[in-house]
């Protein structure tokens, strides 16, 4: 098996060779995810959140400004983190480099609220079920996981990164001590992948 640390190292290099320009972070809109903005147009999260794969950090804030008590931001890249610092200061926001491999264990079961967007897709095939675990283990007994990504039919093929989700490769969270209260698909024709997926977890 492949050393996960190897599988991961390229976000640090991508960050730090970008300098500073957004326009060379692939996936860095500057807003808030779309579907991240949909889910709080009709629910307002409370208590303790976390986003996983911050990027350069929208997501958390856009939690923030919708109430949450406290918001913890993580990414695996250290330039990532100090952007969003310097992007952010002053918001309150928990901006920390932890690895989705080795969380800290101050982190697991604290959060009413962990949103994950297009993170475990970047990540090889070989440890999709240990980030979905991952992930998993942040959320409190009765909190939510709302998770976010690039799907695609049983026998397409991608050469990654990133690699879409299969609709079952997403329900592993099932297997989490999670329940599904939400599963939709959305088209994506501008995309490399044709659909999106949106899922809505609890963890019992």
């Amino acid at each position: 098996m492949k050393d996960y640390k190897v599988a991961t190292s390229w976000f640090e290099e991508l960050y730090k060779n970008s300098a500073g320009d957004d326009s060379k972070i692939p996936w860095a809109d500057m807003q808030t995810n779309i579907f991240l903005d949909d889910y709080l147009k009709n629910y307002l999260p409370s208590g303790r959140a976390c986003v996983v794969g911050c990027g350069l950090g929208d997501d958390a804030i856009a939690l923030s400004l919708a109430g949450c008590e406290a918001v913890t931001a993580i990414d695996i890249s250290a330039s990532a983190i100090a952007w969003c610092e310097k992007r952010f200061d002053g918001f309150g926001v928990d901006f920390r480099v932890a690895d989705l491999f080795e969380l800290p264990q101050e982190l697991l079961g604290q959060f009413d609220f962990v949103f994950e967007a297009f993170t475990i897709q970047s990540i090889p095939l070989e440890f999709r079920d240990r980030v979905i675990t991952s992930i998993a283990s942040l959320v409190k007994p009765g909190g939510k996981a709302l998770v976010v990504a690039y799907g695609k039919q049983e026998k397409e093929h991608f050469d990654g990164p990133p690699w879409p989700l299969e609709r079952n490769e997403v329900r592993l969270f099932e297997n989490k001590e999670m329940k599904e209260l939400e599963f939709s698909i959305f088209d994506n024709p501008k995309g490399n992948s044709s659909m999106k997926f949106r899922a809505l977890y609890q963890k019992l």
